[in-house]
């Protein structure tokens, strides 16, 4: 199968602490117009707590050479600056990297704003078109890189948005915004005002909290989510929530009543990468669909709020789901299924696979399979006692009228 290339069109650093203490205070994120943007577009170290964007107009292979030299550099102790400039080496290829309290950098192929706010609240906005720019270690600011992908409707807006959103960028680190949220308005602002719309996705460099495949392509060759439309339904109350287009069937919460609040993809990547005392991380496993994996999430992160991390209520909400038609394709699932972190408010959900082509578990009915079998062999008799009457009425009528 011929692949074409990935390439985001909007790349973006944010540092708002650079003493790396915000849980929030430092986020990296990527989108495109263009198709396959998928996680390998904004790619993170958990471990070592930065971020590696790729773009340009180069082909792929270059692409990935560049990826790894960056992150073999950055693996080997070089600065944020130097990892960047590893994109300098490979044609038309552009790489943004940031880490927290490292600073960010760009190099290559790219037209970005450089933002910078001192700690007395001036604001610096720089542009710098190709080559290496750099945001120094221990400053606030961003780098944002945007351009538009041929074939956009919004074609020619890129320039302007990219001026607009690099201010907008810098008034809210000034008025105190974390980089988490301030990230999400920038996914909101371009997506609307220039068009590089899909998803992609974003990752809080402090926190080590991902978007993960939440708004990426589900197929080769298509593009990601729309980070300016509708993502799900949320009850303000109880939290409870539904992704589209399931979401489209609900206008109030099933479990109290309240109206639903819509939230759109970019609101839900600033809630996806914002840590709260009240967060909670989900991983689903036994099933690849994503919307068995968002619906589980949502389900999840309602119970615990209703009834915090208690591995029975989790499992009974889940299989409510289930028997609902909220979760279509997965089995019912145990208290043994459900992996509670509470110190780190992860909850882990493993479903088992369904028998057969099977799209639902089978229902727990109070008489046994043996009596079922039993009816549905009279039923079959009784349908061909029929059909034979219907096949062979004239002759019956005959022989009985004599």
């Amino acid at each position: 199968m011929f692949m074409s290339t990935s390439a985001a069109t909007m790349n973006c650093v944010i540092i708002t602490d650079p003493t790396g203490k915000d849980p929030n205070g430092a986020a990296a994120g990527s989108m495109s117009f263009a198709p396959n943007m998928f996680s390998v577009t904004f790619l993170e170290s958990k471990e070592n707590h930065f971020a590696v964007l790729s773009g340009g107009e180069g082909n792929t292979t270059p692409r990935l050479k560049a990826i790894v030299e960056t992150l073999r550099r950055l693996e080997s102790g070089s600065s944020i600056s130097e990892a960047a400039n590893a994109a300098n080496s490979f044609s038309g290829i552009r790489i943004m990297t940031g880490s927290p309290t490292g600073g960010a950098a760009v190099g290559g192929s790219f037209d970005v704003y450089v933002v910078e706010v001192s700690d007395d609240g001036v604001i610096t906005v720089t542009p710098h078109s190709g080559g290496l720019a750099v945001l120094e270690p221990g400053t606030k600011g961003a780098i944002i890189h945007l351009r538009n992908t041929h074939g956009n409707p919004q074609y020619g807006t890129a320039e302007s948005v990219r001026k607009e959103t690099a201010v907008m960028i810098g008034k809210m680190i000034r008025d105190g915004y974390p980089a988490t949220e301030i990230m999400s308005e920038v996914f909101g602002k371009v997506s609307n005002e220039a068009g590089e719309k899909y998803g992609g996705g974003a990752v809080n460099l402090v926190s080590s909290v991902s978007t993960g495949d939440m708004f990426t392509p589900q197929k080769v060759n298509e593009t990601g989510f729309p980070m300016n439309e509708p993502y799900r339904k949320v009850c303000p109350e109880d939290g409870w929530g539904i992704g589209f287009p399931s979401a489209e069937n609900y206008m109030t919460c099933p479990i109290d009543g309240t109206p639903l609040k819509t939230v759109y993809a970019y609101e839900a990547l600033g809630d996806a990468i914002t840590v709260t005392p009240e967060s909670v991380v989900v991983s689903v496993y036994g099933t690849d669909e994503s919307g068995v994996v968002q619906t589980t999430s949502e389900i999840v992160k309602a119970s615990v709020k209703k009834d915090g991390y208690n591995v029975n209520e989790i499992a009974n909400d889940i299989n409510r789901g289930i028997d609902n038609g909220l979760l279509v394709g997965v089995n019912y699932v145990e208290p043994k299924d459900i992996n509670v972190k509470q110190s780190s408010r992860a909850v882990g959900v493993y479903f088992d696979p369904l028998p057969g082509d099977r799209t639902s578990p089978p229902w727990n009915l109070p008489i046994s399979s043996g009596i079922i079998d039993i009816v549905g062999n009279m039923q079959t008799a009784i349908g061909f006692v029929l059909v034979l009457l219907v096949l062979f009425r004239s002759t019956l009528i005959t022989s009985f009228l004599k």
